[in-house]
């Protein structure tokens, strides 16, 4: 019984410290947007037998980051948090830029831009 209260109590009383706010909702959805990104490349690279960085990946990536940046900035302001996050969003920008004039350029034919 001892064994229980002293790994138990710390746990319960912990949970009572535990305040969901509204950003920290955006943080969450941030957190698993980013990270979900991961789950749908590895899909598409096990559906396609070689590495795959589809769309939705870029997507993902920017919307998490957006997320993740307006937590970091507006809801905890914490620098840590705002520089690893500024980064990846201006990198997954570029990329989903890049994605999508090629696939527009695939389609109309243009092989310039």
């Amino acid at each position: 019984m001892d064994f229980l209260n002293a790994h138990l109590v710390p746990i319960l009383h912990a949970l009572q410290q535990f305040h969901v706010t509204p950003w920290k909702l955006v943080g969450y959805a941030g957190t698993l947007m980013f990270t979900s990104r991961w789950f749908v490349q590895l899909y598409y690279t096990r559906k396609y037998k070689r590495v795959v960085m589809p769309l939705a990946f870029w997507w993902l990536s920017v919307c998490g980051s957006a997320l993740l940046l307006a937590y970091f900035i507006i809801g905890k302001n914490d620098s840590v948090g705002i520089l690893s996050n500024f980064f990846p969003v201006f990198v997954s920008v570029y990329n989903l830029v890049v994605h999508l004039r090629h696939r527009r350029n695939s389609i109309t034919g243009d092989a310039t831009a």
